[in-house]
């Protein structure tokens, strides 16, 4: 139609939950700030489905799973958002699964998940059963279907099943997209990074260890998406070494156990057993604690919900910066985010467990707010109001719970970690300890205010490097994220049938040639070494723009237009590999420009918005929600002012997804 007003576009690179929480805030913005007098058009380019994307696509083993609760998985906002955009409630997964056993309402657009095991799972799920990834992948794939019911007439929105290679342009202009097999690249006024989780090629200490395993016929695995892993390699019965303790060894135990024939059964005793196929390989594995991650909890508060953040909010932040010092995590600002937690778990233990306190509440609340964490009236308070140490909020021996341990034995040694592990297990599925679930808010409460911290420029670049991307994240991810509990009972089962082995704390992994044998040594078991022919890696790619899978990043970082984040203090300087972004609005820094580029956005976890989930737990005011809303909110303020970018009468067709 001649004459008819080209369309503003918009292109986003990645289609997963960052993608699909965008577009949901699109959608609740654009009554406001978009007048539907224009048209808009947004291109959405992944190789993998719109709404679940790469990690949480439906072809993947059934037997991976979350490690977190149905009713504890959203993509929506609620009453506790703290946004300027308008509120737009939706189900849980939870809520959302109901449907399909008539427990709840139904959810437009409605449709059966048409894989029969997934439906299957979706009409039983319990609100605190963790679900499977696939049953993720349903919600996501719905309520990405949801958000397009719920754009304007007037925005349209096409999938381009590839890969985005390039991105050029000028500033002031149109933003050409390159997509892998096609001549001719997309042109946009507007362009979002959020590709999500982007592998990285191996780091040297890596490739010197592929290397070894090419001249002895070994097997080694880089870090690697568990999911994607190929483990054909692994002969059954071979010895395997396992660096990491956390979320992908515990994917990695489900493939190389159940997943080649292995079952657990349940014993009398209650306690679980495992039947090997006799296709598996020998586990040994060990890390920096030398201990799994805590279990999930699977209760709920007791008593009523501490209100959150007390002591660590954006006011104390605004308080820390305002003094215009360096500031180091571990000496200025980990007390208060201590206190924090403590508050929470106190909380908890004060309202719903008082008999097992000596002091009422309010006594307890007074005394605690005007104490520092580590002031030893602290300690004397705690101790007199709390006469059960297992009651009491010790975060040393929590972080490092093999700290001055050491057996005569491996076997020695494997006794104690089932005793650790049976009671870890036992703690986080008894209500009697909810108190942990207390502590657990109050960190999740706490965890978005740390990139305030960063971009300030205040924290010094060791306590970047050494203490918030490596001990705080590494802490964070051992209270917070681990595995649900029956996954450690698994863990148990295998211990007790050989088929796992635990190495210990602060684990050294080497290569022999004399004999062509990976080794690995640990203080916790002084003089005994184990050796395996493969090396697993058994933890995510970390961040890499030099080592980047993703090729429209490393095009941008080879041509200078991306901005990594560095920071410096005299003599030391700590490059983090994440891409730098304006805080308001997550503007990709080019430093060609000097600033942040106009017409380029980048979004979660490849930038230094660092704690910014795709989805996030009911009620807590999600960080990443507010970005996603902020960030909508100025796409759609930009878009109304750029100049059309095809001339008139192009246009472009509404394309079903």
């Amino acid at each position: 139609m001649s004459g008819t007003p080209a369309p503003a576009v918009l292109a986003v690179v990645g289609a997963g939950p960052r993608a699909t929480g965008l577009l949901e805030r699109i959608a609740a913005n654009a009554p406001e700030l978009w007048d539907g007098t224009g048209a808009l058009h947004i291109h959405l380019i992944d190789p993998h489905p719109p709404g679940p994307g790469r990690i949480w696509r439906h072809e993947q083993s059934g037997l991976l799973r979350m490690n977190s609760m149905a009713e504890d998985v959203t993509m929506f906002t609620d009453e506790s958002s703290t946004i300027e955009g308008p509120v737009r409630p939706g189900p849980s997964l939870a809520e959302w699964a109901a449907q399909f056993s008539g427990r709840g309402p139904r959810h437009a657009p409605y449709a059966e998940p048409a894989d029969p095991e997934v439906l299957a799972e979706l009409r039983t799920l319990d609100p605190a059963d963790f679900p499977t990834r696939r049953a993720q992948s349903a919600y996501l794939d719905w309520v990405f279907r949801r958000v397009l019911t719920e754009l304007p007439a007037s925005v349209t929105v096409e999938w381009h099943r590839t890969t985005a290679t390039s991105v050029t342009g000028p500033p002031e202009g149109p933003q050409e997209v390159r997509l892998d097999g096609r001549d001719d690249p997309l042109t946009a006024d507007l362009v979002v990074l959020a590709q999500g989780h982007i592998g990285t090629e191996p780091s040297p200490e890596h490739r010197a260890f592929a290397a070894f395993a090419r001249r002895h016929g070994r097997f080694h695995l880089p870090p690697a998406f568990s999911a994607d892993a190929d483990l054909s390699g692994l002969r059954p019965g071979e010895h395997v070494l396992v660096r990491g303790f956390g979320l992908a060894f515990v994917d990695l135990m489900s493939l190389l156990t159940e997943g080649r024939g292995g079952r657990f059964r349940t014993r009398p005793d209650g306690a679980l057993q495992y039947l090997p196929s006799g296709r598996e390989p020998v586990l040994h594995v060990g890390s920096r604690r030398g201990v799994p991650y805590h279990s999930k909890t699977r209760y709920r508060l007791q008593g009523p919900r501490p209100a959150l953040p007390r002591y660590f909010g954006p006011e104390t932040v605004d308080a820390l910066l305002a003094e215009g010092r360096p500031l180091d995590l571990r000496r200025d600002v980990w007390p208060l985010m201590a206190k924090e937690i403590g508050y929470g778990h106190y909380h908890e233990l004060f309202h719903a467990h008082p008999g097992r306190t000596t002091l009422g509440w309010e006594d307890f609340a007074a005394a605690y707010d005007r104490l520092g964490w580590y002031d030893a009236e602290m300690t004397e308070l705690v101790a007199s109001a709390v006469p059960d140490p297992a009651d009491r909020l010790d975060f040393e021996a929590l972080d490092r719970p093999l700290d001055g341990l050491a057996f005569a034995s491996p076997d020695a040694f494997q006794d104690h970690l089932r005793t650790y592990v049976t009671e870890d297990v036992a703690r986080r599925e008894n209500p009697e300890f909810s108190a942990d679930l207390g502590a657990f808010l109050a960190l999740l409460s706490l965890y978005g205010q740390l990139p305030r911290l960063v971009e300030s420029g205040r924290l010094t670049a060791r306590s970047v490097a050494g203490q918030l991307d490596g001990w705080w994240q590494g802490f964070f991810s051992f209270l917070a994220s681990g595995p649900p509990g029956f996954r450690l009972r698994q863990l148990l089962a295998l211990s007790e049938a050989g088929v796992v082995r635990f190495l210990g704390a602060d684990v050294r992994i080497a290569a022999d040639d004399s004999t062509g044998t990976f080794t690995a040594t640990s203080p916790t078991v002084p003089g005994h070494t184990t050796r395996a022919t493969a090396l697993i890696e058994a933890y995510l790619p970390g961040h890499s723009l030099d080592r980047t899978e993703d090729p429209l990043l490393r095009d941008l970082h080879r041509s200078g237009a991306l901005a990594e984040e560095v920071v410096t203090d005299p003599g030391f300087t700590h490059r983090s590999g994440l891409l730098t972004v304006s805080p308001e609005d997550g503007r990709l820094v080019d430093p060609s420009l000097g600033g942040p580029h106009p017409r380029r956005v980048a979004l979660g976890a490849p930038t230094n918005s660092r704690a910014v989930a795709a989805f996030a737990r009911p009620r807590t005011d999600s960080p990443g929600f507010r970005q996603n809303d902020a960030v909508a909110r100025a796409l759609l303020r930009a878009l109304t002012e750029v100049a059309p970018t095809v001339s008139p009468g192009a246009g472009h067709a509404s394309v079903a997804v």
